[in-house]
């Protein structure tokens, strides 16, 4: 009679060798934080030798992060694993032979979002690399947003194809999933609590043991897989549906000549047992590797998982993919704000000079996956205008000219359009920024509440803004 996992996993003993597969935002903070566990006893990050990425080997082996923007105790952390001899990075996945567990974490972008078909090849790649050199006992674990269904279908299918073992019985298989923003993933990760979804019981127990020492404040919460993948689907899903009702709120305050924020404020003043009136900020559009798509695994989820049995309004559109739609608009409406803007200074946006600050989706940060600030960008250039783009951060983006020189990027600029709430467009002087930009009147156009408009307007510009009805119609002298 073959042996249970339970009787396999305790013939390998504990957890002490791990492999982390993707070392990008996710996979160089999960690694640095196991690496630092006393529960574990070295750490493999996995990455492709590329011309694109190759370059991270040899900078983390070095104790330095390739991810630039503020990340708060990460370089410190690397330096002293490696240091201690903790962790390496390689290029050779043989090694995922050596390991006890073995997480991956790697992006999961949409082919075509009409057709909810994911491009799950980079995933499908790193998961045939495990099946590879899998050993009974080990514990494979996918912190990637996925599809609902894939752990326990494909995952499972092409790691027992590549291995020749059995999930359940000769090696554990879960989804854990990533819950970090760029900007605190060290502390996320620690002090978040953990979803962990195991295929069976076993195999939830044994994720559990390799998440549990890197947590300081957070806990882990069993569940099944499909359950895990369906929670992180949710979680970034509702914070975009929230973050379209906000901007759709902002439209209508624009619309009817009121602040935003005046009704914010007030909105959110309603406290007592039993309300919940929370509100987050409009701006310029949602970017990100994660919540511009992970709406459309969660619709991916239901249509394969349970269509027959939705019972839901027949031709009614879905709620979660509208959201979508509305925060695909946003960078539109900066457009439409800066041509307005610009009709008021006497010019047209055919031939006027843009300055486009910040291209990351995120301030203080160097992520540019899918920036809002690129519609805005592909929509000003088919009107005619000349754009350039500054941001303190970001250091290249494919068929992109970046500049860190901010006062350069302004010069003689009839429109300054701000994308990005970077700390350093926080503290614009409006005077300084006035001398430097045309010689008529210039527009500010703030996407993200980051400067105060009167200051600009006092200064001689033309002021527009996101939720900003009080303002954006302001006289002009």
């Amino acid at each position: 009679m073959k042996p249970s996992l339970a009787h396999v996993i305790a013939e390998r003993g504990p957890i002490r060798k791990i492999g982390v597969i993707g070392m990008g935002y996710v996979g160089i903070p999960a690694a640095a934080l196991f690496a630092d566990s006393p529960a574990f006893g070295h750490v493999y990050g996995f990455q492709r030798d590329s011309p694109s990425s190759g370059y991270k080997i040899a900078m983390l082996n070095r104790g330095e992060s390739p991810l630039k923007g503020e990340e708060p105790g990460l370089e410190d952390l690397l330096a002293k694993v490696v240091t201690a001899g903790k962790f390496s990075c390689t290029s050779d996945f043989s090694k995922i032979g050596e390991c006890d567990a073995v997480t991956l974490a790697i992006q999961t972008p949409f082919l075509d979002k009409k057709d909810l078909l994911p491009d799950f090849s980079a995933l499908y790649e790193g998961v045939k690399n495990v099946g590879h050199y899998l050993k009974p006992g080990m514990l494979v674990v996918l912190e990637s947003t996925i599809t609902p269904g894939t752990t326990a279908g494909i995952a499972r299918e092409i790691l027992e194809k590549e291995s020749g073992l059995i999930a359940g019985k000769d090696f554990a298989l879960a989804h854990a999933p990533e819950r970090v923003m760029v900007g605190r993933l060290i502390r996320n990760i620690r002090e978040h609590d953990r979803i962990v979804g195991g295929i069976d019981d076993v195999s939830t127990k044994r994720a559990t043991e390799l998440y549990s020492p890197i947590l300081t404040i957070g806990k882990v919460i069993p569940m099944s897989a499909t359950a895990a993948e369906v929670t992180k689907t949710t979680e970034n899903t509702f914070r975009d549906l929230q973050i379209a009702a906000v901007n759709e709120l902002a439209l209508y305050c624009e619309a009817m000549g009121i602040n935003f924020y005046d009704v914010r404020t007030g909105v959110d003043s309603l406290k007592g047992e039993g309300i919940t009136r929370a509100m987050l900020w409009p701006g310029a559009g949602v970017g990100g590797h994660c919540l511009t798509k992970d709406t459309f695994h969660l619709e991916r989820g239901v249509q394969v998982l349970g269509k027959d049995r939705l019972d839901y309004p027949a031709g009614e559109p879905s709620l979660y993919v509208l959201a979508r739609h509305i925060n695909d608009f946003m960078p539109r409406h900066m457009l439409t704000l800066t041509r307005q803007g610009l009709e008021r200074a006497g010019k047209e946006l055919k031939g006027s000079k843009i300055a486009l600050l910040g291209w990351a989706f995120l301030g203080n940060s160097d992520d540019a996956r899918d920036p809002p600030s690129e519609m805005f960008y592909e929509l000003a250039r088919e009107a005619g205008a000349k754009i350039t783009i500054h941001d303190p951060w970001v250091e290249s983006y494919p068929g992109i000219t970046l500049t860190k020189d901010q006062m350069g990027a302004v010069k003689g600029a009839d429109a300054v359009v701000i994308f990005t709430g970077h700390n350093e467009y926080r503290h614009l002087d409006p005077r300084e920024l006035r001398r430097v930009c045309c010689s008529g009147r210039p527009v500010m156009v703030d996407g993200r509440n980051v400067i105060d408009p009167d200051a600009f307007i006092s200064a001689g510009f033309v002021y527009k803004g996101i939720g900003r009805g009080d303002k954006n119609g302001h006289g002009i002298w």
